[in-house]
């Protein structure tokens, strides 16, 4: 059986207001959409720290995060880990931008970012790597789920032109 993904929810799309987050970091401050106004805002949901993939894709915005900055783009992670969790990844890869905990997934639900995988031929229920591209005024620019890690970050830098 081919691997397929069922989003939970209506996906976002280019135009949608964001549904927005209060979610705390790897430090415990809590950050939002708003602290960013006036920069576009890369938002990337991954499932779990200290997983390949996850892993991969964060190094990648690690290694790329000067010239997203020098374009004017923010990044920041969102995944189900706990605090202490992300303080350990943040530290381990060296990783300078945020990493929010959305242990209870109600952000990850609100962004669409939520959903059953069927891997495998088995039915799990769990965070959809998804990333959104958010304008300087907050309005969704893009949004894009079932993302592979995988060169993901140098497409990002093609569209953002960073």
């Amino acid at each position: 059986m081919a691997d397929e993904t069922r989003l939970n929810g209506t996906p976002l799309q280019a135009g949608d207001a964001n549904p927005g987050f209060a979610l705390p970091d790897s430090t415990g401050m809590v950050v939002r959409p708003e602290d960013f106004a006036g920069r576009r805002l890369v938002v990337y949901f991954y499932p779990a720290a200290f997983t390949p993939g996850c892993t991969t894709e964060a190094c990648d915005f690690r290694d790329n995060l000067a010239s997203l900055q020098a374009a004017g783009v923010a990044v920041v992670g969102v995944s189900p880990d706990s605090v202490e969790r992300l303080a350990e990844w943040a530290e381990a890869e060296q990783l300078q931008f945020p990493l929010l905990s959305d242990e209870d997934h109600a952000v990850a639900e609100a962004w669409g970012a939520w959903g059953t995988k069927i891997v495998n031929g088995e039915e799990r229920v769990g965070l959809i790597r998804s990333t959104f591209v958010l304008d300087a005024d907050g309005t969704v620019q893009s949004a894009e789920y079932r993302v592979d890690p995988h060169g993901h970050v140098d497409r990002l830098r093609a569209q953002l032109a960073a």
